[in-house]
Order: C-alpha cells, then sequence, then structure tokens
C-alpha cells in the first residue's frame, strides 16, 4: 500500500547535532502507526510522504504510484500526491466558518455534488450545530473533526495523522478514537497516524513502526513489539523499566525453562532458543507481571501471612528491594524500587516499609530479541 525508503540529512556531516533521517518502511495494513519520542523523525517522515519536504535520496510509492523517486527526478506536488493531512494545529482556516473550511477543501467549481458531499460529512462528523461557527468559537473536538473531516473530503489515497490526541482531555481523546475507528470502518481509507503516546498505538494501530534517531528500529503488531522488543533501547522506549543483565547457566528444552543469574541471584525463566549456556544476555520483566510484598510478610499458599523480617529464606526467583516510592495510578500502585526496578499491583499492604521482596515469575523473564 505504501513504501517509502528515503534520507534527509540536516546539518553539516561533521556537525555532531546533526540529524539523518534514514526510513525503511513498507505498509500492508488499514492502521499503522509511526510510535517514537520527539525528535525522533516521525513528523518529518510525514512530511516527506505528504510532499511538503523533498528527501534527498529514496523512492516513496503510494498504491503503485511514483510519489518521489530521486534517481528519475519525480517529486509530485502534495496536490497530485491525494494524500489527506490531519495537522497537529488543526489548521483550520479562522476566518472561515466550519462549513467554509469544508467547502475550500472541495476545490472549485462549486458544484452540487461538492455541496453534497460538505453536506454529508457535517452530518457524518456531528458538526451540524457548529457549521456556521467559526474555528475560535467551537471545542477541541469539534476543531479535529472538522479538520479530519476536510481531510477526507477530496477521497485521499491515505490519511495522514500527526499527533491528532495532542491537547485533547481523556473525554475527547476517546471521542477522537471513535471518530477514527468511524473512519476505518466507513470510508475504508488507511491511515499512518504520529504519536508518541503507547496506548494510543494500541488503539488505532494494526502495525507499529518505532522510530529512534530517524530510523524505523522495529515494526510489527503493537502486542508483538511490546512483548518482544529487539533491543534494550526499544524495551526502553515501549515503556519498559525492568531491563537487566543476565547470565544463562542452564537451558533444559525439555523443560521449556531456563537457569538465569540476574545480579547475584540465580532465576528460573523459560527456555531460549537460540542462545548457549554462558550467554550473557538482557532481559525484561513487565511491571504487572512482577509480585511484591514487604519483608514482613510472606506469602502462602495464595494468602499473607505475616512473620518477622529476615526469619524467611528467599523463595525462587525472589530478590530483596528497597523501597523508594509509591505512585498512586487510576487502577492501581507502581511501586519503585533501588535500583530502578517497578512493579505495578493493585494495592499496598498496611504494614508496608523499605524492606520488600519482589518475585520475578519464570513466565515474566523475556530475553531482548528473543523468540
Amino acid at each position: 500500500m505504501l513504501e517509502a525508503r528515503i534520507q534527509k540529512r540536516f546539518g553539516a556531516r561533521q556537525d555532531a547535532s546533526a540529524f539523518t533521517l534514514d526510513v525503511d518502511l513498507e505498509m500492508t495494513s488499514g492502521g499503522n502507526v509511526l510510535f517514537g519520542p520527539s525528535g525522533s523523525g516521525k513528523t518529518l517522515t510525514l512530511d516527506c510522504i505528504a510532499g511538503f519536504v523533498r528527501p534527498e535520496e529514496g523512492r516513496i510509492l503510494l498504491l503503485d504510484e511514483i510519489l518521489f523517486d530521486s534517481k528519475a527526478g519525480v517529486h509530485l506536488t502534495p496536490q497530485r500526491r491525494h494524500c489527506g493531512y490531519v495537522f497537529q494545529n488543526y489548521a483550520l482556516f479562522p476566518h472561515m466558518t466550519v462549513k467554509e473550511n469544508l467547502e475550500f477543501a472541495t476545490g472549485v467549481p462549486k458544484t452540487l455534488e461538492n455541496r453534497r458531499k460538505v453536506n454529508e460529512m457535517i452530518d457524518r462528523f456531528r458538526l451540524t450545530d457548529v457549521a456556521g461557527l467559526h474555528p475560535h468559537e467551537v471545542s477541541g473536538g469539534q476543531k479535529q473533526r472538522c479538520s479530519i473531516a476536510r481531510a477526507l473530503i477530496g477521497e485521499p489515497r491515505i490519511l495522514l495523522l500527526d499527533e491528532p490526541s495532542q491537547g485533547l482531555d481523556a473525554t475527547l481523546r476517546n471521542e477522537l478514537y471513535a471518530v477514527l475507528r468511524q473512519v476505518r470502518a466507513e470510508f475504508k481509507t488507511p491511515i499512518l497516524l504520529v504519536t508518541h503516546d503507547l496506548e494510543e498505538s494500541f488503539e488505532l494501530g494494526d502495525e507499529l513502526f518505532v522510530m529512534h534517531h530517524g530510523r524505523v528500529v522495529q515494526h510489527g503488531a503493537p502486542k508483538d513489539v511490546l512483548s518482544r522488543p529487539v533491543t534494550a533501547e526499544v524495551a526502553e522506549l515501549l515503556g519498559h523499566k525492568n531491563v537487566l543483565a543476565a547470565e544463562i547457566l542452564g537451558l533444559d528444552p525439555g523443560r521449556n525453562s531456563s537457569r538465569l543469574r540476574i545480579d547475584d541471584f540465580e532465576m528460573a525463566g523459560p527456555y531460549l532458543p537460540g542462545q548457549l549456556i554462558g550467554d550473557r544476555i538482557t532481559v525484561f520483566a513487565r511491571a504487572q507481571e512482577l509480585r511484591a510484598w514487604p519483608q514482613t510478610l510472606r506469602i502462602v499458599k495464595g494468602a499473607v501471612s505475616k512473620t518477622r523480617t529476615g526469619d524467611e529464606r528467599l523463595g525462587p526467583n525472589q530478590i530483596p528491594a528497597v523501597l523508594e516510592r509509591v505512585v498512586p495510578l487510576p487502577n492501581s500502585i507502581r511501586l519503585e524500587f533501588a535500583g530502578g526496578l517497578t512493579v505495578t499491583q493493585n494495592a499496598l499492604p498496611e504494614s508496608a516499609g523499605r524492606d520488600w521482596v519482589v518475585e520475578f515469575p519464570p513466565e515474566s523473564i523475556r530475553a531482548i530479541g528473543g523468540k
């Protein structure tokens, strides 16, 4: 559906602060997300596809039409690319009403068919009550809906969205997600969305492209990328806090298990195909898959009972940890321990102190870049 293999450099080659965009991506699904931190090149990639920025080298194809080819000297104007673009700041004309913004996007002449399209978009995107108002007179959510409707009214071959939920509160954000799901269902228009919000990526993406330092460093289905980051850097970009160095002490494919040394502790883990005993690897464990409790408590068959600190030896896959911070979350709490270890769980025990035990269930341990 879309192929982009492009390079664009900003700054002199000898300048350490120079930025190079070197993107190689191929999109085949209807919902695609460019995810990454600010400054990673996401919006620049979008602008190259739309034709607002000309790459120095490479090729861009959309539905088998060449939009850009440096060797052939092809660089279609934005108008000829038929890409709908929704900007961060909506980019609505302030001197025009909502309806006039849509009418402008249909071009000239103002035919009966164009007026029909405008009225249909106003109805579809629930803008009837504000059609005669100017952008400064409507809410952020209404501006966003108008911006999306304007991008779609020309029947683009792809819809490009740059941080569409930026500045929206939780209610308007959920409303936006519903609108974009409606766009995919009713218009069948492929979407390429830029965001640094991982939750948004899961809401809207079939395919996730992780960008960092101007490159796509990993791509795949969002759940696959989240559970199998290819590098420690990608794991941290995806919000994984518990990224740890480990040494493989044993491998047992028959039992689908391994033995690992993490810091000074020996732990059981899953079998690690493609690895050898003695290999030093990087592993991670998601915060919500770990368990933690104060050392003044111990777990007995799923129940919690009191014990004196130090009376019980650590069990399998358990390590001592010093609690530094408790962060309340909407539906849980985040426990932050010395050394960067993080656990997310439902509640904080009444007798919580600083000395804790953290348990790594074997299935929670995953190798970075592993299968």
